[in-house]
């Protein structure tokens, strides 16, 4: 679409219309959050939370086998990975494994 010199300025305005109700929409549909910092675990509160001892832990973070966030000499877990960390390890049941054999899969 070509505009003529004199056409400019109300293109530019409808287009600076449009784009504020796109914003307006983003806005509505995805609310401003601040991120959770309830989400963070010290050392001994992920120890409580993965029902481990801390020097498990350490130790855990030493392999890295564990999801950790370090800044400075602190470490900080979080709630989340560690779970979907914990849900990662799940072994197949009988049943799954046995599905799978006759299926022909060989994802656990």
């Amino acid at each position: 679409m070509k505009y003529t010199f004199e056409e400019l300025p109300q293109a530019i305005s409808t287009l600076h219309d449009k784009v504020d109700s796109i914003k307006d929409l983003l806005l509505e549909s995805k609310p401003v959050s601040s991120p959770d910092t309830s989400d963070l675990l010290t050392v001994r509160q992920a120890a409580i939370f993965l029902s481990l001892s801390v020097p498990t832990i350490y130790t855990k973070v030493s392999r890295k086998e564990i999801p950790v966030n370090k800044r400075g000499k602190r470490l900080y877990f979080s709630k989340l990975e560690l779970y979907v960390w914990i849900r990662s390890g799940k072994k197949a049941t009988e049943h799954e494994c046995h599905n799978n054999a006759t299926s022909g899969s060989n994802s656990p």
